[in-house]
C-alpha cells in the first residue's frame, strides 16, 4: 500500500477532524543506551506531512546517560545539529491497548533517502548487507526476554510481584490476566511467541520470541518490550528489564539465539552428522568470531555498570569459553526439540542484557562473525565438564574494563564506523562515572527500562 493509499484508508474509517485531535502514530526510536523514546503526531499530519519530511530530533539526544538524562561527555555528538526522524512505515502496528493510535519504528536520517551513520537500525543494516554481499548469509535471531514484574509498596517503594521459585505454576496464575494479554497484543502485530514462564528471581518472568531475520528480530524486540510494560501498568504493575533489580537477587538477561542462512537453508548446522560438534565450517568461524571478540564487544552487549552486576565473577560465564549444550557458558550450542541427532542449530549469547539496543548489539556480533569468517577463525574445544579456570580468560568484569577492550578492537571501524564507536565509548564512560557516584542507581532506571 502506498502512502496516497495509506491516506485514503485513513479517510474512510474515521473523521478526519476527529483524527486530528484525538488519534496519534507515535514513532518509536531506541537511543545508544537501549532507552525507548517516542514522539506522538496526530494522525492527519503524521500521512501529509510526516511520513515524507520526518521529524527533527537533536542528534545529542541519541547519547544522554541513563540516569541523570545529560550529554555524555567525549561522545562526539553536541547540541547543534539534529536527525530526521523518519517512520518506516513496514513497521507501522495499530497499538493492541490503545486501538485509536498507531505506532512505527523510526530511521534517523540527515535528509530524506540519506541515513545518518550513527543510527542503529542503519547499523545492523550496513553489517547485514556486508554479510549477506560477501558470503551469500544472512543471519536469524530469535529473543529470550526476561523482566521483573513489580508492585507498589508505598509511593516511592516498589516490591516483587510474587515468591514463587523457577517455572511454578501458581506464579503463572497470578500473571496470567497480564501475561495473556502481553501474548494477545504480540500476535496481534505479528510477532511469534513460543512460550512463557516464571523464571528464577521473584517476581521474575521470561517471554521466548520466535526466530527471524535479524532485523525483524530487533524491531520485535522493541515491540515486545514496549508491550510488556504498557500492560503492565495498565494493570497497576511496573515491569522492568533492568539487569539487576536487586543485588542480592537474580539478574535479568536477554539472551539470543542467532542462526547463518542461506537460500532458506539453516547453514549453521553441518549437513550431516559427521562434522565435528555438529556444526558447519561456516557455523564455527562465525562463532569463533564472536567468541574471539567478545571482551571488545562488550560494551554492545552490556551498556551499563549495573549490567555486570549481573554478571557473576565466580561463574563460567565470566570466561571466555563456548559449551555444548553448556547453559552455564557465555556461548552455548544449541540442539533444540527438532533438531536432528549430533547437528547444532543455532547458538546462544548469553551476555545480552534487557538495556541493550538490540541493532547496536546484533551488529557489533555480526561484524566479530564476519572477522570470524574472513580470517577463518579455529573455534577451540568446548568447554561441557568441570573446566580448569586458571587456563581461561577472563571477560571483562566491569564496564570500564569491557570499554579497554573496546578501545582496542581496530575491527570494529570498518563495521560500525569511527563516530559511532567515538559515541559509544563517550557514553559508556560517563555511565561508568555517574554510576561510581551513585550506587543506588538501579532503583532508578526500574523507571527506565
Amino acid at each position: 500500500m502506498d502512502l496516497s493509499e495509506l491516506r485514503k484508508a485513513v479517510e474512510e474509517v474515521e473523521d478526519v477532524d476527529d483524527l486530528e485531535n484525538a488519534s496519534f502514530v507515535r514513532i518509536i526510536w531506541v537511543n545508544f543506551l537501549g532507552q525507548h523514546r517516542c514522539r506522538a503526531i496526530p494522525r492527519k499530519r503524521f500521512y501529509d506531512v510526516v511520513t515524507k519530511n520526518g521529524v527533527a530530533v537533536p542528534f545529542g539526544s541519541m547519547a544522554l546517560t541513563s540516569i541523570l538524562g545529560k550529554l555524555a561527555p567525549d561522545c562526539g555528538l553536541g547540541y547543534v545539529g539534529e536527525a530526521r526522524l523518519t517512520p518506516d512505515l513496514s513497521t507501522k502496528r495499530t497499538i493492541p491497548w490503545c486501538k485509536q493510535d498507531e505506532m512505527v519504528l523510526g530511521d534517523l536520517n540527515v535528509k530524506p533517502g540519506q541515513a545518518w551513520e550513527q543510527c542503529p537500525r542503519e547499523a545492523l543494516r550496513k553489517v547485514s548487507k556486508i554479510l549477506k554481499d560477501e558470503f551469500d548469509l544472512v543471519v536469524n535471531a530469535g529473543f529470550e526476554n526476561e523482566f521483573f514484574l513489580l508492585k507498589r509498596e508505598t509511593k516511592e517503594e516498589w516490591i516483587e510481584f510474587d515468591s514463587s521459585p523457577y517455572c511454578c505454576s501458581s506464579s503463572f496464575d497470578d500473571a496470567s490476566p497480564i501475561l495473556r494479554e502481553v501474548t494477545s497484543a504480540l500476535l496481534s502485530m505479528g510477532i511469534t511467541v513460543e512460550q512463557l514462564h516464571a523464571e528464577s528471581g521473584k517476581g521474575q518472568f521470561e517471554i521466548v520470541l520466535g526466530h527471524t531475520i535479524c532485523s525483524e528480530a530487533a524491531d520485535n524486540l522493541v515491540y515486545t518490550r514496549e508491550t510488556v510494560r504498557a500492560i503492565a501498568r495498565k494493570h497497576g504493575l511496573l515491569a522492568t528489564f533492568v539487569p539487576k533489580y536487586k543485588l542480592d537477587d537474580v539478574g535479568s538477561g536477554c539472551h539470543v539465539h542467532l542462526s547463518l542462512w542461506q537460500n532458506g537453508q539453516n547453514v549453521f548446522m553441518a549437513s550431516d552428522g559427521s562434522s565435528k560438534y555438529g556444526i558447519s565450517t561456516l557455523g564455527k568461524e562465525f562463532m569463533a568470531g564472536v567468541l574471539y571478540h567478545l571482551p571488545s564487544i562488550f560494551p554492545f552487549l552490556a551498556p551499563l555498570a549495573i549490567s555486570y552486576d549481573r554478571l557473576q565473577p565466580t561463574t563460567w560465564g565470566s570466561y571466555l569459553l563456548w559449551g555444548n549444550e553448556n547453559r552455564a557458558a557465555p556461548l552455548r550450542a544449541s540442539s533444540p526439540p527438532g533438531t536432528p541427532d549430533g547437528l547444532v542449530s543455532n547458538f546462544e549469547l548469553k551476555l545480552l542484557d534487557g538495556i541493550a539496543n538490540p541493532y547496536l548489539a546484533l551488529a557489533a556480533t555480526i561484524a566479530a562473525g564476519i572477522d570470524g569468517l574472513r580470517q577463518h577463525l579455529p573455534l577451540p574445544e568446548p568447554v561441557d565438564g568441570n573446566p580448569n579456570l586458571e587456563n581461561l580468560q577472563k571477560l571483562p568484569k566491569s564496564l570500564s574494563e569491557s570499554l579497554e577492550a573496546l578501545h582496542k578492537a581496530d575491527f570494529l571501524k570498518e563495521f560500525i564506523g569511527d563516530k559511532l564507536l567515538t559515541a559509544i565509548k563517550g557514553i559508556g564512560m560517563a555511565e561508568v562515572d555517574q554510576y561510581s557516584k551513585n550506587k543506588d542507581a538501579y532503583k532508578q532506571l526500574i523507571h527506565r527500562y
